[in-house]
């Protein structure tokens, strides 16, 4: 019976052992046959993929138009890429300062960066184009900025002023592409010439459905740098990438953009600079409340605008209490349905106010931007005055719209 009994165990132990030696070796098997390796699937910004680009500036002298959006990780690239090596010999900053901390529209000073010891020149400043001076000691230039996918958001603006004389100056232009977070959104007149000006310059729509990278292509392509010079540009891609990704940004683009909302509201809610209403410029919900004094009665909800340094120091109704619409719970999704801007907003609080000779009043509004300027094209005004219908509005977007959504496919990097 004992003999029985340790025969069983034997055999049992046998069974263990071979069935523990087979799941050993299927294990060791898994990963011959794997489907792809991380790096393949994972987004990266153009800033993150390093091996495609250092050894392209080995022995450069490199500028780079950076502000606090261009980092890799929780570091700037400029940090980043001084610790591997690269030869780093000036940075010029655009609108709100290298650092970020201008108020818009505020001109920003040539510096030194504290941090680095590098000479930080400003674009938004004395001048918005490099000079030959500028650049003399660079060999190539490296623009990082986060955009928001505008044709009123100046960043672009900087972008070909540094195409424009790196072209003349035979200077090479490396962008390191960044998502465009209203990629999926190609709508808004088409900019009217007439209305050229710091917050539009090409026949872009409102709402363009570029990268960066992208626009720059465009830029050359389609003839737009002055005296339709051509820039030699290298563009380090995002991978895997396309335009309809989310893409929640890590850091702010610029000190009124201060949240996911306030970024995917703004191509809809910008119009209002050049409305004489407050849209949250100071407060801590920029682009996503608006309202004014005379709305009392009309609205219920109700906020007090107040000068905050590095956002507003002097926003329209300052210090009085405002009524009027409150956005920071709308539904954002809508706009990956309907991939159009919001122009009902500006509809309803034209119909609802009891100062409609002043709405349009861009003297009362401390921006000195009219919706001319904003919108692109000069019948917007008269259309809203006259109460005519979205679609009508919209009508009126056309062909121009569709021509570019046509044109924009030539430099399209990204499905």
């Amino acid at each position: 019976m004992n003999k029985s009994i340790l025969l069983l165990k034997v055999l049992l132990a046998v069974f263990t052992f071979s069935a523990c030696g087979q799941a050993t070796k299927t294990a060791k098997k898994k990963p011959v046959t794997k489907v792809s390796s991380p790096k393949t699937t994972k987004f990266l910004t153009g800033a993150e993929q390093t091996e495609l680009y250092l050894p392209l500036l080995k022995g450069k002298r490199v500028g780079m138009v950076v502000n606090p959006t261009s980092i890799m990780g929780q570091t700037t690239t400029v940090d980043s890429l001084l610790k591997r090596g690269v030869n780093i010999v000036k940075i010029f900053g655009p609108e709100h300062g290298f650092r970020g901390n201008a108020s818009a529209g505020i001109h920003v000073d040539d510096d030194v960066d504290q941090k680095t010891g590098i000479k930080a020149i400003s674009l938004y400043g004395k001048h918005s184009t490099p000079t030959k001076e500028d650049l003399a000691d660079i060999d190539v230039m490296i623009f990082d900025i986060q955009d928001v996918g505008v044709r009123f958001y100046t960043y672009i603006n900087t972008l070909q002023h540094v195409m424009e004389a790196c072209a003349l100056y035979e200077k090479e232009v490396m962008i390191f592409d960044r998502p465009n977070p209203n990629g999926f959104v190609i709508d808004g007149p088409i900019l009217d010439p007439q209305y050229k000006s710091g917050v539009g310059i090409q026949p872009i729509p409102v709402a363009h459905g570029l990268t960066v990278g992208e626009y720059a292509h465009m830029l050359n392509g389609e003839g737009w740098l002055k005296d339709k010079l051509k820039c030699k540009i290298t563009v380090i891609k995002n991978a895997n990438y396309t335009h309809d990704m989310p893409y929640v940004l890590p850091v702010s683009p610029s000190p009124n953009l201060n949240t996911a909302q306030s970024i995917l509201l703004y191509p809809s809610t910008c119009l209002f600079e050049g409305i004489y209403i407050n849209h949250g410029r100071g407060t801590k919900f920029p682009f996503t409340i608006l309202g004014a004094p005379y709305y009392k009665g009309i609205y219920d909800f109700s906020f007090t605008p107040t000068g905050i340094k590095g956002m507003a120091e002097t926003p329209i109704f300052k210090d009085e209490v405002c009524y009027g619409v409150d956005l920071r719970n709308y539904d954002t999704s809508i706009f990956r349905k309907t991939r159009q801007i919001n122009i009902q907003w500006i509809m309803e609080l034209y119909k609802a106010s009891p100062r409609k000779a002043d709405f349009f009043n861009s003297k009362l509004s401390n921006q000195m931007l009219t919706i001319e300027k904003l919108i692109g094209v000069g019948t917007f005004r008269q259309q809203i005055i006259d109460g005519k219908s979205e679609a009508e509005i919209r009508a009126s977007w056309e062909p121009g719209l569709s021509k570019y959504k046509q044109i924009r496919k030539k430099y399209l990097l990204y499905p």
